[in-house]
């Protein structure tokens, strides 16, 4: 009889220590997905507030300018929330081919003399590169809103 409750002891006393072992890995599981989910929350939410768009006209010729071989581009922040005007927040490919460092410069059109890109405000992307006549297409990308835009570049006589 002693050894009858001596063994059920002991089964019990094992169980004890693998409930304490699961609960430990579920709640440290749970809360990293907790973690994720906020972090992802975030990250839709600054993505709904953001908003971008350009407002170059496309039938200009002072979008591709031949003689220096660069390509401006005037894009508008139409969302609610203020965008930093630096590579790491804007993405620029010409006709599929990702633009950065000296190929692409980022300037705030303001006469306030800032740095930022607030709502309201438009930047000007110069983008260096030779462009054969034809269609060509830029797409802008910025916070995970993306423009695209389509112009002609025209023989030169």
């Amino acid at each position: 009889m002693a050894s009858v409750s001596v063994s059920h002891l002991i089964l019990f006393i094992a169980s004890m220590i693998i409930a304490a072992g699961v609960a430990g890995v579920f709640t440290t599981s749970v809360d990293n997905l907790s973690e994720a989910i906020s972090d992802r929350g975030v990250q839709v939410s600054d993505n709904v507030r953001t908003s971008i768009e350009i407002i170059s006209d496309s039938g200009s010729d002072n979008v591709f300018d031949g003689t220096t071989n660069t390509t401006t581009i005037y894009v508008k922040n139409t969302g609610s929330q203020q965008l930093d005007p630096v590579e790491r927040q804007i993405d620029v490919l010409v006709d599929g081919r990702f633009k950065t460092g000296d190929d692409l410069n980022i300037t705030v059109v303001s006469d306030r003399n800032v740095d930022t890109w607030d709502t309201n405000d438009v930047v000007e992307l110069t983008i260096d590169g030779y462009l054969v006549p034809g269609d060509h297409r830029v797409l802008v990308i910025a916070n995970g809103d993306e423009e695209t835009f389509e112009f002609r570049v025209e023989d030169n006589p």
